[in-house]
């Protein structure tokens, strides 16, 4: 696949991006690739997404020389239609909603820069583990625009109001620490991907069926009403409790071992 390879490995979809003497940037080739990969992975039989960029940098944001197709004509003709996400997104909105719609997991290693694009993109993850080196920016407002790939769903869930207006007023690269004081990176670690790959080894270990659950719960918790989430973990427990899956990790517990599941 052009721009990105997927590969997997024990029920570990490892998506990387393959664009390293362009940083990752983001052109058209990179959009229809990202989208095309979160679907295939969003349709295979992994239990857990590692997203990570080759060469220097995990994505250094959009292509600059694909914004002139951007600003000519009318744009609002090419953003406005909802062309993605059961019509929900548009393509650029895409690259990073895709993510959170996969069914299982996803968990973004990142190092060297992660600007505009490339953050947006990591913030469709559901986790993020960044190199001690790793810089990371709402870079939009650097070009005179605003964060228009999901940005302004997936920060607010992030990060404070005031943190959100600072890093989208000032363009400004945080570095990895700063950043997951502020809630962008959920941890630090020397190598992002070993970590990662790490993370998800144990998350596909897991009750395959009690882990979807649990990304669609969280994901209904943190849009919907206090009564409604209530009702909603009672409807996803009871579809848990006693099935093949919850049955397997209640025999190896007791027979301390791993876990088998065979789907």
């Amino acid at each position: 696949m052009a721009r990105l390879s997927i590969t997997y490995e024990n029920h570990i979809a490892h998506v990387r991006l393959t664009r390293a003497d362009k940083m990752n940037a983001v052109d058209q080739e990179m959009i229809d690739a990202v989208i095309a990969a979160g679907n295939e992975v969003a349709a295979s039989n992994a239990r857990a997404v590692v997203l990570s960029g080759e060469g220097k940098a995990f994505c250094a944001g959009i292509d600059i020389s694909a914004m002139g197709a951007l600003a000519g004509g009318n744009p609002a003709d090419r953003m406005m239609p909802r062309t993605h996400g059961d019509g929900t997104t548009n393509q650029w909105q895409e690259v990073a909603m895709v993510w959170t719609r996969v069914g299982v997991p996803v968990i973004a290693a990142l190092h060297g820069k992660v600007y505009g694009a490339g953050l947006q993109l990591a913030l469709g993850a559901d986790i993020r583990i960044a190199a001690p080196g790793t810089e990371m920016a709402v870079m939009e407002m650097k070009w005179g625009i605003v964060p228009d790939m999901g940005g302004m769903v997936l920060l607010p869930k992030l990060v404070r109001g005031d943190v959100l207006r600072l890093l989208t007023y000032t363009a400004k690269p945080v570095d990895a620490a700063q950043a997951e004081r502020w809630g962008l990176v959920t941890q630090v670690a020397e190598d992002p991907l070993a970590a990662a790959m790490e993370l998800a080894s144990t998350i596909a270990g897991k009750s395959p069926s009690a882990i979807k659950a649990a990304k669609r719960l969280t994901a209904f918790a943190e849009i919907s009403e206090e009564n409604d989430v209530l009702l909603e973990e009672s409807r996803e427990q009871a579809e848990l409790l006693g099935r093949p899956h919850q049955m397997e990790v209640i025999a190896a517990e007791f027979g301390k071992r791993p876990a088998v599941f065979n789907d």
